[in-house]
């Protein structure tokens, strides 16, 4: 991070650059936008600007274009850690004019974790039914090992919450597949078998995902409180490290 810590001090905050992947839904923009009106009304004074790695406009590079030479903390609208969060988010911050660091990804965190439980008690209330005997908990998937590592433990932490077995699954590049998964637990003899819908907005993956559920889907975690503050604590974390690390002036 270039700069200097006088200008940490008096330049005002950051500006925040949620990176959203972006969806050829156009639920998933919609839900985006909406869980970026929750940010502003939680941190009114902050900017908050959206930028997307495909699919939808603003691309990032063009909002990081528009914002000059100001500083500003990205913060991946993503649940993992991957390529995207390694390689691509990075790349497209070096080569951009504004002064920038890359925050977390969103998950593995306890709000997520909340965020999780809370769209699984929604999806089980209409069916006046049992809890669930088991999750599988669905998310996009990805080749790098980090990854899966990252979902894993999210799904540990929602087993600790639920008391039931949860097992991660993917749509893509990685496996179980999410109906593999469901085999694999109904096979073991669990029944009343949900699909925990890991993904931030509805889109193709959610879609698919949720019609392998043998009972309920939950739905996107979407504009749920948890996924705002979650952004925010992110922000806060990178936003900490990047003063840290500014090269502080010296004083006569």
């Amino acid at each position: 991070m270039r700069g200097t810590s006088t200008a940490t001090r008096s330049d005002g905050p950051p500006a925040m650059v949620v990176v959203a992947h972006g969806s050829r839904d156009p639920r998933a923009l919609r839900t985006v936008r909406a869980l970026l009106d929750r940010v502003r009304e939680l941190r009114p004074a902050l900017p908050v600007h959206l930028g997307h790695i495909e699919l939808n406009e603003p691309l990032l590079p063009d909002t990081l274009a528009a914002l000059g030479g100001t500083r500003a903390v990205l913060v991946p609208l993503l649940l993992s850690r991957g390529h995207h969060v390694k390689r691509d988010i990075p790349e497209m911050a070096a080569a951009a004019p504004a002064r920038t660091r890359v925050a977390a990804p969103l998950g593995p965190h306890p709000l997520l974790v909340d965020a999780l439980y809370d769209r699984l008690v929604e999806a089980a209330r209409p069916a006046h039914g049992p809890r669930p005997g088991a999750v599988v908990l669905a998310a996009a998937g990805s080749r790098d090992p980090e990854s899966r590592a990252d979902t894993g433990r999210t799904a540990r932490l929602l087993a600790e919450r639920l008391g039931v077995p949860v097992v991660p699954a993917y749509a893509s590049a990685a496996a179980p597949t999410v109906p593999e998964a469901v085999r694999s637990l109904a096979a073991r003899g669990h029944r009343h078998i949900a699909v925990a819908s890991c993904f931030t907005a509805p889109g193709r993956f959610a879609t698919e995902c949720a019609a392998a559920a043998p009972w309920i889907a939950s739905a996107p975690l979407g504009t749920h409180p948890a996924m705002a503050r979650l952004l925010l604590h992110r922000y806060d974390e990178a936003l900490g490290a990047m003063v840290t690390t500014a090269p502080v002036l010296a004083t006569a």
